[in-house]
C-alpha cells in the first residue's frame, strides 16, 4: 500500500508521508527552463511529454511520497470552451460565458480537448520514479470554479459587485460543473491517479449562510462520486471558517488545512486524517525557524493520521535546497 493510502485508508500514525502543493513548478530552475520555452501555460499543461517531465522533476530531487500531476484547475473551464489565458503578473483571465454552448457540450468533445492530461497521468503513474508512491489527480471545487467562470479573473479579495445577480445562470453553471468535474475525475482515476484532491481555493470568500448551496452540497456530490470509484478523496476548503462543520457535512477521507487555522483546535475537532498546515512563507526564513515550525505540526499530529504538506502552494522564491532540508526533516522525524 502506498504511503498516503497507509494514512488515509489504514489511519496509520507511525509514518508521516510528505508531498507539497505546487511541488512541481516555479521554484525549480529546471521548470523555469521549460517555462521559458513555453510561454502559453495552458498549452504547456496540455503537452503530455512536458507535463509528465515537470510532474516528475521534484521526485527526482526530493524523497517525496506522491506525484501530483502538473495541470491547473482552470483546465476545466478551458475544456468547457471558455477562453482561459494566463497573463504574466496578472494571473488567469477568462473569456465570456456561453452557458448554452456549455449545456450542449458532450463528454466526448470535452475529453478530447483535455485528453493530454490523462495521457500524462498514465505516463507518471507507470514511471519507475513513482513506484510505491501515490499519483494525485485533482480538480477545483465547484464553488472556486464558479468564481473564476463568472468573475473571469482571480477574486483576490472581492467578487464582482453583481456576482450573485443571475441565480439561474449560477444554477446552470453548477449543473454543468457537477457533470464535467465527475467526467474529469473518472478519467484521471482511469488513467492511474489513485488519490483525488479537491481544491476550494476561494472557500473563505463566502458567508456562513451561503455555504450549503455553494460549498457543502456541490462538494459532497463530488466526494460521494470519488468514493464510489473506490478512490480516497482529500478536500482543501482553504480559509473556510469552520473546518469541523465542513468535515462533518462533506465527509472527505482526509482534509487539508490552511495556515490560518490553529492545528491544536483542528486536532481536537477533527477525527479524519489531516494534511498540511505549514505557512509557505516559513520556507523563506532560516533553518532554525523552519525546523521549529515543522516540528510543531509533526508533534501536534504525532498520534493522528497526518500527511505533511504546506497550508498553500510553495512560493516561487523558495530555495530548492530548503525544500530538500524540509523533506529530509519530515522523513527523519
Amino acid at each position: 500500500m502506498n504511503p498516503l493510502h497507509q494514512v488515509i485508508i489504514n489511519k496509520n500514525t507511525n509514518r508521516k508521508p510528505v508531498w507539497i502543493m505546487r511541488q512541481a513548478g516555479r521554484y525549480l530552475p529546471e521548470f523555469r527552463e521549460i517555462r521559458k520555452q513555453n510561454p502559453n501555460f495552458i498549452k504547456l499543461c496540455l503537452n503530455e511529454n512536458l507535463s509528465t517531465k515537470i510532474t516528475l522533476q521534484p521526485l527526482q530531487r526530493f524523497n517525496l511520497d506522491a506525484a501530483i500531476i502538473f495541470s491547473d484547475i482552470l483546465i476545466l473551464p478551458y475544456g468547457l470552451n471558455q477562453k482561459v489565458e494566463f497573463e504574466k503578473g496578472f494571473g488567469p483571465k477568462l473569456g465570456d460565458v456561453n452557458i448554452e454552448e456549455m449545456l450542449r457540450l458532450n463528454e466526448e468533445s470535452f475529453v478530447k480537448k483535455i485528453n493530454p492530461i490523462y495521457n500524462a497521468i498514465k505516463k507518471v503513474s507507470t514511471s519507475n520514479i513513482v513506484k510505491n508512491k501515490n499519483t494525485i489527480g485533482f480538480v477545483g471545487a465547484p464553488w472556486t470554479l464558479l468564481v473564476y467562470i463568472i468573475n473571469q479573473q482571480s477574486p483576490k479579495k472581492n467578487l464582482k459587485k453583481d456576482f450573485f445577480k443571475n441565480k439561474t445562470l449560477i444554477k446552470k453553471i453548477l449543473l454543468v460543473l457537477d457533470k464535467f468535474l465527475k467526467i474529469h475525475i473518472k478519467n484521471q482515476i482511469n488513467s492511474g491517479a489513485n488519490i483525488i484532491q479537491i481544491f476550494d481555493s476561494w472557500a473563505g470568500l463566502l458567508e456562513e449562510k451561503d455555504l450549503p448551496d455553494y460549498i457543502y452540497l456541490p462538494t459532497l456530490s463530488l466526494v460521494n462520486y470519488v468514493k464510489s470509484l473506490n478512490t480516497p478523496v482529500i478536500c482543501f476548503p482553504r480559509e473556510i471558517k469552520n473546518y469541523k462543520k465542513f468535515c462533518e457535512t462533506v465527509k472527505p477521507d482526509a482534509v487539508s488545512i490552511d495556515y490560518n487555522v490553529d492545528p491544536i483546535k483542528i486536532l481536537n475537532d477533527i477525527k479524519i486524517p489531516i494534511q498540511g498546515g505549514l505557512n509557505p512563507k516559513i520556507l523563506l526564513s532560516d533553518k532554525d525557524t523552519i525546523k521549529k515550525e515543522t516540528k510543531k505540526y509533526l508533534d501536534i499530529f504525532k498520534d493522528h493520521p497526518y500527511i505533511f504538506n504546506l497550508g498553500h502552494g510553495v512560493l516561487p522564491e523558495t530555495d530548492p535546497n530548503i525544500m530538500d532540508y524540509l523533506v529530509k526533516m519530515v522523513k527523519d522525524y
